[in-house]
């Protein structure tokens, strides 16, 4: 049984495994033991945390387990808010008109600005799991279930959340549009600007990034392809994000360009479908798939299972129990794993 839980100080060798087979572009998960170290431990800190009135700089990161052999399988994560301590840039894509009427000349041409308008929202994040494991629903679990952690725990997250989505870059990791801004800007590839970032180290970036609006049509076909494309590997994610109310508003990523999208919390799918109700045990032998979770903190727990449900409880059977923590009677959250209606 694959279960989510919050991640512990004994799983820092899975997650270095997940950042290393991760690949390039992965900014949330870079190859780096200090900040591995440090992000586990600021995730120890924010489930540690009892009450919360209001979002602060708590980083929420789980793995998903395999409760059979205990191998990590993969790992995703929720900020509370981002930006608050450090800079959190995006370019907005915009529009400047050129327009003559004398001379019969209109020109609406697209900008990229820099920008740090997602300030303060939450965002879902480091969202990865392993090859083998890209199967029977797994990883919409392990990106859905964070919407149930978010609508249980509203108090601890912002009104609006957003996710980055990987741009475009082959498998050596070079990407397009940095190509163009390394050209014309800097003096480091890709990967090196990105790891730069992933540890947290941006000041150069206001260093060095361009401080006027640049105009898309200045860049070369091969960058301007890439503006708010995202990488082959990332469109599955893109799609389920989709499918849960996220859209993109014209926000690339400053480095490769990908697309970020977001969301009003509350009008997430997820959010707005899924029940809290008192859960029973039994046998369910047949019934639908849903995402089932627990309702505590620092004992969180999500897993998907069949259950059965009627307006004043949910039915799961002994094993899900075990793995969930629950008693009869203890509330549980859930919410279709398949869309369909309870």
């Amino acid at each position: 049984m694959l279960v989510v839980r919050p991640i512990t100080p004994q799983d820092y060798q899975a997650l270095y495994t997940c950042a290393e087979e991760s690949g390039h572009g992965f900014t949330s998960l870079p190859v780096d033991e200090d900040l591995l170290q440090r992000r586990i431990a600021r995730a120890q800190e924010a489930f540690a945390l009892e009450q919360v009135s209001k979002p602060g700089e708590e980083g929420y990161l789980f793995v998903m387990e395999d409760t059979e052999t205990g191998e990590i399988v993969g790992c995703s994560g929720i900020e509370a808010t981002v930006g608050l301590s450090d800079a959190f840039y995006h370019y907005r894509l915009g529009k400047e008109v050129h327009h003559s009427r004398q001379l019969g000349v209109y020109n609406a041409l697209e900008t990229l600005t820099l920008c740090n308008d997602y300030t303060g929202v939450s965002e879902l994040c480091t969202l990865f799991l392993r090859e083998p494991f890209r199967k029977n629903m797994n990883g919409r679990v392990l990106s859905r279930f964070r919407m149930l952690f978010m609508a249980e725990f509203k108090e601890r997250f912002s009104q609006y959340a957003i996710a980055e989505m990987r741009g475009v870059s082959n498998d050596d990791g070079e990407s397009p549009f940095w190509r163009w801004l390394q050209q014309h800007f800097f003096s480091m590839d890709f990967i090196d600007a990105d790891y730069l970032t992933g540890i947290g180290e941006k000041t150069f970036i206001a260093e060095l990034m361009p401080r006027q609006p640049i105009y898309v049509k200045l860049l070369d076909a091969e960058a301007q392809a890439v503006v708010g494309q995202v990488h082959k590997s990332t469109r599955p994610a893109l799609g389920m994000l989709e499918s849960e109310g996220f859209r993109f508003r014209g926000y690339v990523d400053i480095f490769d360009a990908g697309p970020t999208v977001e969301v009003e919390v509350n009008n997430i799918k997820s959010v707005r479908e899924s029940k809290r109700l008192p859960v029973t045990i039994g046998e369910v032998a047949e019934g639908p798939l849903y995402i089932v979770c627990n309702t505590r903190v620092a004992d969180f727990r999500a897993l998907q299972a069949r259950v059965k449900v009627t307006a004043e409880t949910v039915t799961i059977d002994a094993d899900s129990a075990a793995a969930l923590r629950v008693q009869p009677g203890d509330q549980v959250r859930i919410v279709s794993l398949t869309g369909e209606n309870s």
